[in-house]
């Protein structure tokens, strides 16, 4: 019987593991940074030996039994591999943006609602390896997660609907589409076989169990991205709540009851444990806050703003001219002036504009079709700051907290207890 499991996740800065006990709480968590600082390797055999190294540890800090392990990995990261699962030629990773015109080529074929749109989707990166000849020996196109399975179980013929989402596959039809099909020709026989989240993928091989020290009985899950893992390290679980993360940009996410799809505002749902999951994401967020005062300042100036009292600024945070959601606008200005002489009402005016962001963000989700917010749980760094929690909460109407977890890993952690029936 497994008791315990295992959440692998592979971010842009390095690998964490979270071991799970049998209740659900946390045995461990694990580290491993990548040795370029900030930046993932494109090499995949360095994202195995960090995984195995992890698991290596966490194997020893557990009863010698079956576990469970699903891996989650940035989305669209692409890699095509021989039939053994060899890489051909180094990963196109999650921000690579060279298949310029292969975007513009899936522009004039691609269903608008489709997720396989842009130059830094997993379809562009396909047909650019393609057209380069990277694919004369490929026998398999699988995303970071999905070959991190692979290694597991031995066989790299599987995929996840999430990971598969930027690579062309219709979520609504649980299928590779046929005009990605035709598109494709035969090449479209190096897509993998997608199942959904969560699903048993089967045991480890025996050359992997040798290798990560776990037991040989261990079971591998079908993981997912990185975002969605995020998501579920949240616990939240049913569509009336909201999660904001508050990072370098403001990304709202909530489970709906159908998918939601704004193309033009790059609004896409993920399908995950029997829900929808729609998100967007807009330029603001703490990267405006942080082109005007640093982390000291925020904590200082914050301790002078009375949160239940507006600041009367009217402010767009943006960076640089471009806004995609709530309102999709390349040339939308940023709106930061007039700037008061205090410090702390020009930053409480940051703050609140941020918050009415979000609020017209949650806005447009209900507008197409979301239910309505109850509740918004909060991740990312902004969470951890009091005032802005206040000022979001006077402005959304709802309550706001912080979410217990938030770690990619943690959510990979509970999509493997699902896989083996255990309580999430």
């Amino acid at each position: 019987m497994i008791r315990h499991c295992i959440g692998i996740d592979l971010g842009t800065s390095g690998v964490r593991a979270e071991v799970l006990g049998p209740d659900g709480s946390t045995v461990a968590v694990l580290r491993q940074a990548w040795p370029d600082a900030g930046r993932a390797p494109t090499d995949a055999a360095a994202w195995w030996q960090a995984v195995r190294a992890l698991l290596r540890d966490a194997a020893a800090r557990i009863p010698p039994q079956p576990v469970a392990v699903a891996v989650d990995g940035t989305s669209a990261t692409l890699l095509a591999t021989d039939g053994d699962g060899e890489a051909l030629c180094p990963a196109l990773m999650y921000d690579d943006a060279r298949a310029v015109e292969q975007a513009r080529l899936l522009a004039g074929v691609a269903p608008r609602e489709a997720a396989a749109h842009g130059p830094a989707a997993s379809a562009a990166k396909l047909l650019w390896l393609r057209d380069e000849g990277r694919l004369r020996k490929a026998a398999h196109v699988l995303h970071q997660a999905e070959w991190i399975a692979g290694r597991l179980l031995g066989r790299f013929d599987r995929g996840d609907e999430n990971n598969a989402l930027k690579l062309g596959y219709d979520p609504v039809a649980g299928a590779w589409p046929g005009w990605w099909r035709e598109m494709l020709g035969p090449l479209a026989d190096l897509l993998p076989a997608v199942v959904p989240a969560g699903t048993p993928l089967g045991t480890l091989a025996d050359t992997a169990a040798r290798e990560t020290g776990l037991h040989p009985d261990s079971l591998v899950v079908a993981g997912t991205t990185d975002g969605v893992a995020g998501f579920l390290a949240t616990g939240v679980d049913r569509p009336g709540v909201g999660v904001t993360s508050l990072g370098s940009t403001l990304v709202l996410k909530q489970l709906c009851e159908r998918p939601l799809f704004d193309p033009d505002a790059g609004v896409y749902s993920h399908r995950v444990l029997g829900h929808w999951l729609a998100g967007g994401a807009s330029n603001s967020g703490g990267a405006v806050l942080a082109a005007h005062f640093g982390p000291e300042a925020i904590r200082t100036l914050c301790e002078g703003i009375d949160a239940e009292e507006g600041s009367g600024l009217d402010y767009y945070p943006l960076n640089r001219p471009g806004e995609r959601f709530p309102v999709s606008d390349p040339g939308l200005a940023p709106r930061l002036t007039p700037r008061p002489g205090s410090d702390t009402r020009f930053l409480h005016g940051l703050l609140e504009g941020i918050a009415r962001i979000e609020a017209a963000g949650y806005a447009r989700l209900r507008a197409l079709g979301a239910p309505a917010i109850e509740a918004v749980a909060s991740v990312g760094g902004g969470a951890a700051n009091p005032q802005w929690t206040a000022i979001r909460a006077r402005v959304l109407g709802v309550p706001v907290h912080r979410a217990a977890h938030e770690r990619a890993a943690h959510g990979a952690a509970l999509l493997a207890r699902h896989g083996v029936g255990l309580k999430t």
